[in-house]
Parts: structure tokens; C-alpha cells; sequence
């Protein structure tokens, strides 16, 4: 059975990834955008939110390299490895933190990238959860 990371965050069939979007609110008295399906916009607190799916694409607009395992039970790959976590601007009007699945070296601002879903082993579960990557035509073979 899979899981997603976190209910209310994404849409689609867990079962079928290409399916599988993040969610969002928008507010049709103030127009907030936020992440996550919700009864209260966060800006306006009116209960005139719709859940809709957002877009698969964006632009890194800022990032940082995680050179250190977090601390707790951060799940990954053993031995740990530097990743490349970025803010993602969407055309929705948000602005999404999440891993970026490239080399640390090929990550720049104002890259395309593309929203990919994956399935994340937890012991006796499988949890559906996401980063985003570099659109193919941004990532230059070398």
C-alpha cells in the first residue's frame, strides 16, 4: 500500500506516479495560492478556498547544497550523499522547498525543472514522495 508523505499534499493516483501532482488552495476572495489541500485561505482566513492541482513545471529560484546528514531519522541513501535542495517558483504563484534530483555541480538559478514524484521504501510501507529535476534539455551531458 503506498502512502503519500503527507495527506492533503498531493493529487492523482499513488498508483500511477504520472498521475501524481502536488496540491494546492487558492482563495477566490484574495487570491493566495498556498501549498496543500485546505478549509481557511492562510492570508484572508475566509473558508473560499478550491483545491486544485499545480503545474509539473517551475524554475529553481534559489537553492543551497546539503553537504551534512540532517539530523534525526532523515531517510536516505546510506553512505550519505550532497543533494541540492531548492525553492521552486511555480507559475500557480507559489514557491515550493524540495530536493533537486541533480549533480550538486549542474544546479543553477533560473534553471527549468520539472516536478517527479517517486516511491520512497519505509520498511512495511511505501511512501509516495517528490522532488523536482532539471527539464532534459537544461542537463548537459559531459
Amino acid at each position: 500500500m503506498r502512502v503519500p508523505i503527507r495527506e492533503g499534499l498531493l493529487t492523482g493516483s499513488l498508483d500511477d506516479l504520472g498521475s501524481v501532482r502536488l496540491t494546492g488552495s487558492i482563495c477566490s476572495v484574495c487570491g493566495e495560492t498556498s501549498l496543500g489541500a485546505r478549509d481557511l485561505c492562510p492570508n484572508c482566513g475566509r473558508a473560499s478556498v478550491k483545491c486544485v492541482p499545480l503545474s509539473a513545471r517551475g524554475v529553481l529560484w534559489s537553492f543551497t547544497v546539503v553537504r551534512h546528514r540532517p539530523p534525526g531519522d532523515y531517510r536516505a541513501p546510506d553512505p550519505f550523499s550532497p543533494f541540492g535542495l531548492g525553492l521552486v517558483e511555480l507559475p500557480d504563484g507559489i514557491r515550493v522547498l524540495s530536493p533537486i534530483q541533480c549533480d550538486i555541480k549542474d544546479l543553477k538559478i533560473g534553471m527549468e525543472v520539472c516536478f517527479k514524484p517517486y516511491v520512497r521504501h519505509d520498511g512495511d510501507r511505501d511512501t509516495v514522495v517528490f522532488a523536482f529535476a532539471p527539464i532534459a534539455s537544461e542537463v548537459v551531458d559531459g
